[in-house]
């Protein structure tokens, strides 16, 4: 297939492409680079199967030739990044769906788009089944990620249903891996950064909240699984084994030898108390579920992260 990845330079976006091209697939990756980096998608220079434009998707998209899929994967996805591009966020989750779903239509190409567990907002129904309607404040500091997702998803499922196009909806539970950016503001980054420094790990509230970690490649395995299948309704993709921040800070002390410890400090406003996705439907209609454990996973991240931090500092010493 000829497949655009929007957010194609992105932490998902990338590995995403890498997945498609493995699978066969010739691959375009668009992206503004607003949050995204061409570092990320640098090894796939001299591919000729893949091709990168840097373009905003908020504007209208062009593309000679046929298409057959459009992976809509553009987003600020962090707080810190959506809290400072908060009219950006908005704009890429109605104007850019908008105008994915148009080339869609345009196209005859199935559109698959990445929404997240914040539509569930701070969920009083736990583990979360797709099923259930969310908690969202709308007009909170978090709202503009949370309902730009939520409008991205009834517009998707307006263009489904007025237009006959081809949709799939995939809700991402919390993802890490390698080429998370280290000032993305997100718990992975930000604990492995304060470890591999040697500094006590900042747990925001009392470490008692709780989220559920998926390794990108689970993920990514689970997003393509979905664009195969014929499932229009959204899917949730994400590692059901909870655990509370402080153990989380735990894992990463341990696997860093980092003896700083941790400290505390206030709880961001709207930010959920329990994240944990009902996976029933991604077991039995796509066969999926994960399989990295999580010490495994963060051997990995840890590694990545130590390393660019390395390279980072022989650059700058330089």
């Amino acid at each position: 297939m000829r497949i655009l990845v929007t957010g194609g330079a992105g932490f998902l976006g990338s590995h995403l492409c890498d997945r498609l091209l493995a699978e066969g697939h010739n691959v375009i990756a668009m992206d503004n680079l607003i949050t995204g980096s061409t570092d990320n998608i640098a090894h796939l220079a001299g591919n000729s199967r893949f091709q990168f434009i840097e373009q905003d998707v908020t504007q209208y998209i062009y593309l000679k030739g046929p298409l057959d899929a459009i992976l809509h994967f553009a987003s600020p996805a962090s707080p810190v990044d959506y809290l400072e591009l908060p009219i950006q966020t908005l704009k890429v989750g109605s104007l850019g769906t908008h105008n994915a779903l148009g080339l869609a239509l345009a196209k005859n190409a199935r559109l698959l788009l990445a929404s997240t567990s914040e539509v569930y907002g701070d969920p009083i129904v736990h583990p979360q089944p797709e099923t259930y309607w969310g908690n969202v404040n709308p007009i909170g500091p978090r709202g503009v990620y949370d309902e730009a997702k939520r409008f991205a998803e009834a517009m998707t499922m307006a263009y489904h249903r007025a237009h006959g196009v081809d949709t799939r909806i995939v809700r991402i539970f919390n993802t890490y891996g390698p080429r998370m950016r280290l000032d993305d503001g997100r718990v992975v980054p930000n604990f492995i950064g304060q470890a591999l420094r040697g500094e006590p790990l900042t747990i925001y509230g009392d470490g008692r909240q709780t989220r559920s970690f998926c390794f990108v490649s689970d993920l990514v395995d689970g997003i393509y699984r979905l664009l195969l299948s014929d499932e229009s309704d959204p899917v949730n993709i994400g590692n059901p084994a909870e655990l509370t921040i402080g153990q989380f800070a735990d894992v990463i002390n341990r696997q860093t030898q980092n003896p700083a410890g941790v400290i505390y400090e206030p709880l961001p406003v709207d930010d959920p108390k329990q994240r944990q996705p009902d996976i029933t439907k991604a077991r039995t209609l796509l066969g999926w579920e994960p399989k990295v454990p999580l010490e495994q996973g963060m051997a990995q991240t840890i590694a990545w992260f130590a390393e660019k931090l390395r390279v980072d500092a022989i650059a700058l010493a330089a």
